[in-house]
This record gives structure tokens, C-alpha cells and sequence, in this order.
């Protein structure tokens, strides 16, 4: 989410098609089996517990624990009825353009900037939503490494770009440079019928093992990759509603939302109890 698969928006149409093909070779999806994990977080959003920074042992968080906007929505202190809302078992995510002309809308992270909260070495991570339609919006879920001392170890899940509504990206990075090393990254993109994500509601997750990751889309596999050694640690889940990634917003709908039916994430059961 810092600059994801920046490269490839700025591509001809033609160029970025043909790579999008050469990217999604045909392969057999596999389905997960989550009868073989054991729930870790079950969050339901039944109601929200949620702080700008974790006040009170909140669960959820309204910033990047290290207090990064990105975008071109200011990710704001959550008030009574925005950025977000729950409604039976629904969280809704709200970018609006204010009165002062400027975008401001929600994300929500589990851990604060101690690295108190929800975080987990390996495991199945999974969301369901139902993406906002327009130009301009940037919704996503992803994952981020608890120890950031080095380096950050990031996984997009899904990014999901709202001009071309027949395709998301997943992917991962390695941010070294910081530090004086050099950044890894690799990334893919999983065509869908034209619309469909934000008709419907879809599940988005990843399985992080210590030697393979696999992302799914309706716990289908759509793409996996070795295990880089960065990933042995814990992570942590994020979700928001961001705006622009280098497109316009001057056509975005006013306001958007982005609406989260659950995030559940899952450790696999030792071999001898699972089903």
C-alpha cells in the first residue's frame, strides 16, 4: 500500500493487457480447507471498538501505527458516525469529500504503535467486502510486519483500483531501502467478470507458511510465491478505504464506502487434531 505495483499504471492499455495475461497463466485453483484452522481473531463487526491510537486497549486503531497516510483521503480520528459504521454485522467505510473541499475517510489497523494488539506468525487471513464503484477509489486489505526495526515486510491481499473495475492486484514487499538496502517486491493480477466486486460481496485472504504464501479470492487460490525468511515474524491486518493512487479523483463518487462483513484470521490445527 505505500506504492504497490506502481510500474504497471502507468503502462499502455495494450502493454498492461498482454502483461496481465502473460501474468495469470492457466493453473488448477486450489480451495482452502478451513475445517484444518483453528480461529484466532473473529471479528464480526457486531460493533466497532475502535481509538485514533489504541486508548483503552481498543482493538482496532484509526491510523498506521506508524502514523502514515497515503492516498489522497486523509485517514481521520474516528466521531460518531464517520469514517465508520456499523450497521447488523456490517462495517461500513466512508471517504467524503468535506465542505473545505478536501477528502478525509477511515482505515483500521490491530495493533497501536507499541505493537500492542492483534498480531500472528503464519495463519490464514481473510476478509469480506463488497468494494466501492467509481473512479478513483483504492480499497484494501493487507498485512504488515510487527517488527519494522529493519525493514517493513508488507503483503497487499487485495488492492483494488476503482477505473478498472474488472481487476485487483495482490502483492508483496519488502521495504529495505530505508535502511540502506535494496527493496523486493513481486505482484499479481486476478482478472474478475467486469463489476462483480463491487456487486457483491467476495472473501480476500492470504496463507502465510514458512515456506510457501498463497493469496485467495473466495478461498480460491489466485497466486502463491515462496516464503521470503522476512515473513517469519508476526503480522498484522489492515483495511481502508483510500483514494487516488496516481489516478484523478475528480470523478470519484461523493461519498464512497467500503463495506467489510467480517475479518477472521486462523492457525492451522496440529496435524494429529485436524479434521
Amino acid at each position: 500500500m505505500h506504492r504497490s505495483l506502481s510500474a504497471k499504471r502507468f503502462m499502455t492499455a495494450a502493454a498492461f493487457m498482454l502483461l496481465v495475461a502473460i501474468d495469470q497463466p492457466a493453473r488448477a485453483q486450489e480451495q482452502i480447507d478451513i475445517a484444518k484452522f483453528d480461529m484466532t481473531l473473529e471479528e464480526n463487526f457486531d460493533k466497532l471498538d475502535v481509538s485514533p491510537w489504541g486508548e483503552n486497549g481498543s482493538r482496532w486503531i484509526a491510523h498506521t501505527p506508524w502514523n502514515g497516510d497515503f492516498g489522497d483521503a486523509r485517514f481521520t480520528d474516528p466521531t460518531d458516525g464517520f469514517p465508520f459504521t456499523v450497521d447488523a454485522g456490517v462495517l461500513r467505510i466512508e471517504a467524503r469529500k468535506g465542505p473545505d473541499g478536501k477528502w478525509r475517510s477511515g482505515l483500521l489497523a490491530s495493533t497501536n504503535p507499541k505493537g500492542q494488539g492483534f498480531s500472528q506468525q503464519f495463519g490464514y487471513f481473510e476478509a469480506r467486502m463488497k468494494l466501492p464503484p467509481g473512479k478513483g477509489v483504492w480499497p484494501a486489505f493487507w498485512l504488515i510486519g510487527i517488527d519494522r526495526s529493519k525493514l517493513t515486510a508488507e503483503i497487499d491481499v487485495m488492492e483494488y483500483y476503482g477505473r478498472v473495475p474488472y481487476e485487483f492486484s495482490s502483492g508483496y514487499h519488502i521495504w529495505r531501502a530505508s535502511h540502506g538496502g535494496k527493496d523486493s517486491t513481486d505482484g499479481h493480477w486476478t482478472t474478475v467478470e467486469d463489476g462483480t466486486l463491487s456487486n457483491e460481496f467476495h472473501t480476500y485472504g492470504v496463507e502465510i507458511k514458512p515456506e510457501k504464501t498463497t493469496v485467495y479470492l473466495d478461498r480460491k487460490s489466485i497466486w502463491s510465491f515462496d516464503t521470503p525468511r522476512e515473513f517469519h515474524m508476526p503480522f498484522y491486518p489492515l483495511v481502508n478505504l483510500a483514494l487516488g493512487s496516481g489516478w484523478p479523483i475528480d470523478e470519484t463518487p461523493n461519498p464512497s464506502y467500503l463495506l467489510v462483513d467480517y475479518i477472521h484470521v486462523y492457525k492451522r490445527k496440529a496435524p494429529d487434531t485436524a479434521d
